[in-house]
């Protein structure tokens, strides 16, 4: 499934601030922490707690955000279905960086080991 040129519109201008509250819900819902998300996110992104926060505060696009992001030298190891999307096989790269977000928290949701979750070749 290819993703639209409209969709990654859509993705870019999505707020993280927006996003980031499903992220908390979605992971407290399963019994795993704030904390742990946190952890998923920075081995992602690279960003500390203090660069969370601003994020949030100032209400920074997803291009934004991972404009100003270091990648995680690994995310490629990320892989799999996510909202009907093969994230290996999309072709827009912060499209694909969101998804990898997105499937990260996933993962953690479903109670996967961080280990595992924080991939290392």
């Amino acid at each position: 499934m290819k993703s639209t040129a409209k969709h990654d519109e859509r993705m870019a201008n999505l707020t993280f601030a927006e996003v980031y509250p499903h992220y908390v819900t979605k992971v407290e819902k399963k019994d795993r922490t704030k904390k742990e998300l946190h952890q998923v996110i920075t081995w992602l992104t690279g960003f500390n707690e203090k660069a969370l926060q601003k994020h949030i505060k100032d209400k920074t696009t997803f291009e934004e955000f991972f404009q100003q992001a270091t990648l995680n030298p690994n995310a490629h190891l990320i892989t799999g279905m996510i909202c009907g999307y093969r994230i290996e096989e999309i072709e827009n790269p912060l499209t694909q960086q969101v998804r990898y977000l997105d499937k990260l928290v996933d993962e953690l949701a479903k109670g996967r080991k961080m280990e595992k979750i924080l991939r290392t070749e």
